[in-house]
C-alpha cells in the first residue's frame, strides 16, 4: 500500500458509521467506550490494515505512518488530550530526541476526526475527514523541548514530581488500568523504584491548532 491509496481508504470512510465500518469488518460495536476506549482505534486499524503490534513501530511501519484518532465535539472541538506512546522510565541515559519514540511516531501521522458525542449512540456516531500531518519545524522544536524537559526530569529521579500541566504541547501523565500496575523507574538517589507507567499525551490546544490551519485551508480553498 501507497500513501495516496492509505489517504484513499481513510477517505473513503469519512461520514460512515461506526455501526457499518464495524458490520464491514466483521466487529462487534460495544455498548460504550467506558471500557473499550480503544476500540474506535481498533476499529480504524482494522478498516485502514493497519499492522498494529509493537510499540516501538508506528501503525503503517512500511509507510513510516502513525493513525491517531481524534473525538470531537459538536463544534468540532477536540475532546481529549492524545495519546502518543509510553515513556521510557530506565535506561534512558543515551536516549536522545532523535531516536526517541515519541518524534517516531509523530514524523508522519493520519489524523482521523471521529464523533465523540456522548449523547449520540455509538453505533451511529461518524468517521470524519482523515488529513497527513507532518510536524513543522517550529513544532517539532516544541515537541523536542518539552520532551527533553520530561527526560531530564524522570533523569533525574522526579519521575513522580511531574505534573500534568507542565509541558507547553506534550504532557506526561499516568497510563495504567489501575493502581496496582507499576513499573520501574529511576529514584531520586538513582536507585530502582516502583511507579505508575508514564504516557506522552498531545495536548488539546496543540491538536486544536493543527484541526484548524487544516480545515481552515480547506474551507478557504
Amino acid at each position: 500500500m501507497t500513501l495516496a491509496e492509505l489517504f484513499a481508504r481513510a477517505s473513503a470512510l469519512a461520514g460512515q458509521r461506526f455501526a457499518d465500518v464495524a458490520a464491514a469488518q466483521g466487529l462487534k460495536v460495544p455498548a460504550d467506550l467506558r471500557r473499550n476506549k480503544g476500540w474506535v482505534g481498533q476499529l480504524l486499524e482494522a478498516a485502514l490494515g493497519a499492522e498494529a503490534g509493537s510499540q516501538q513501530l508506528q501503525d503503517f511501519p512500511e509507510l513510516g505512518v502513525e493513525l491517531k484518532t481524534i473525538p470531537l465535539d459538536a463544534r468540532g472541538e477536540p475532546l481529549e488530550t492524545t495519546f502518543v506512546c509510553t515513556a521510557p522510565l530506565t535506561d534512558i541515559a543515551n536516549l536522545s530526541w532523535q531516536h526517541s519514540n515519541v518524534r517516531n511516531k509523530l514524523q508522519l501521522v493520519l489524523w482521523v476526526p471521529i464523533d465523540g458525542r456522548r449523547e449520540i449512540p455509538l453505533p451511529e456516531r461518524s468517521i470524519g475527514t482523515a488529513f497527513f500531518w507532518q510536524p513543522s519545524a517550529s513544532e517539532e522544536a516544541q515537541l523536542k523541548a518539552d520532551w527533553q524537559e520530561h527526560m531530564d526530569r524522570i533523569a533525574l529521579g522526579e519521575v513522580e514530581d511531574i505534573q500534568a500541566q507542565q509541558g507547553e504541547v506534550l504532557q506526561l501523565r499516568p497510563k495504567a488500568a489501575n493502581s496496582r500496575v507499576l513499573t520501574p523507574a529511576i529514584g531520586r538517589h538513582g536507585q530502582l523504584i516502583q511507579t505508575l507507567p508514564r504516557g506522552f499525551y498531545l495536548r488539546k490546544e496543540f491538536t486544536r491548532a493543527l484541526l484548524r490551519r487544516v480545515f481552515a485551508g480547506a474551507d478557504a480553498e
